[in-house]
């Protein structure tokens, strides 16, 4: 029997990335991409020093009580909603995300969503795809100005200053600001950007892009309430995670247009998608894509795999989410 330690790969990820975990590791993998069940995930993990996640399998103390040999969690995404992380750290599992790598990435994609929603891309391609385009209209498909208009950033950790920055200084456009804690003073001049209160945030932006972190306190953090509170030409674009935008009262704002449109990468119960959002055009909807490169995807597999290596072979993991307490 081999007596490398004993690793899962919950899902399918590049196979350079396999086999280097292979050098280390005795290694299931899940090349198949097969969606495994929550009693299934723990039958692989039984026996299981480590895993390497996606962000979809859920590590929560049932999971944890089956499988006593795990030692760390891997999640190749920077968020970790799926960690129960009280429970891992009592546990002695550590948990690890992958950070900074995919920063720049998911800032790009936020602003290029951010831009299709303003100028109705996805309204006019499905018009022009259904043969409906016969003559030129002053109206047609006429959106919001980007440049010189007003952007509020809801969460300004490292994303939110990338997409602060593309909108300053490419745009030139005004960039407002809330977050639990206010940045630097450099931060905020090197990002062109003016701290306001949550309700100043939601009046002013003419284009609202969520980039706050998922935890039990942002739950709907955008809700009736707030989506009232916005202007009615303003288009509200969530990049950060499911459940910070209440799906259901949002798509009732889009059917009355009470916000102009809506750019969304991320869902509440994803893959699942609220019906109602389906049915309206003044919706960009993108299958939570936004750190999709290849250059980038891979840089997350690595890193969760470097998390995997350190810590196995008793170093230091690279980026760690928890302190677990020891077994």
């Amino acid at each position: 029997m081999s007596s490398k330690p004993r690793i899962l790969v919950a899902r399918k990820i590049f196979p350079e990335v396999i086999e280097r975990l292979s050098q280390h590791f005795d290694v299931e993998s899940n090349q198949d991409d097969v969606l495994w069940s929550d009693a299934e995930l723990i039958e692989r993990l039984k026996d299981k020093d480590g895993a390497l996640t996606t962000g979809t399998q859920p590590i929560n103390a049932a999971l944890l009580a089956a499988c006593p040999k795990l030692k760390i969690v891997s999640n190749m995404t920077v968020g970790y909603n799926n960690f129960d992380v009280a429970a891992m750290t009592a546990a002695g599992v550590l948990g690890t995300n992958t950070p900074d790598v995919l920063t720049e990435t998911t800032a790009d994609f936020g602003f290029a969503l951010l831009m299709a929603t303003a100028r109705r891309v996805t309204e006019s391609e499905h018009y022009l795809r259904a043969g409906k385009w016969t003559r030129w209209s002053y109206d047609m498909f006429a959106g919001a100005e980007v440049h010189g208009s007003t952007l509020g950033i809801l969460g300004m950790g490292r994303i939110g200053q990338g997409i602060a920055k593309r909108g300053a200084h490419g745009f030139g456009m005004n960039v407002i600001y809330h977050n639990r804690s206010r940045l630097t003073p450099e931060l905020e001049a090197e990002c062109k950007a003016s701290y306001v209160s949550k309700e100043e945030l939601l009046a002013k932006a003419d284009h609202l892009v969520l980039v706050l972190p998922y935890t039990p306190d942002s739950h709907h953090a955008i809700g009736a309430v707030e989506l009232a509170q916005m202007q009615s030409t303003a288009t509200l674009i969530n990049i950060a995670r499911g459940g910070i935008v209440d799906d259901k009262a949002l798509a009732e704002a889009l059917i009355e247009r009470r916000i102009a449109g809506a750019g969304l990468d991320v869902f509440e119960g994803e893959p699942s998608v609220y019906p109602g959002l389906l049915q309206v055009p003044n919706v960009v909807l993108t299958p939570h894509i936004a750190s999709a490169t290849v250059k980038t995807r891979l840089k997350m597999s690595t890193l969760a795999a470097d998390n995997l290596i350190a810590y196995l072979q008793g170093q230091a993991p690279i980026t760690p989410v928890n302190q677990p307490l020891a077994r």
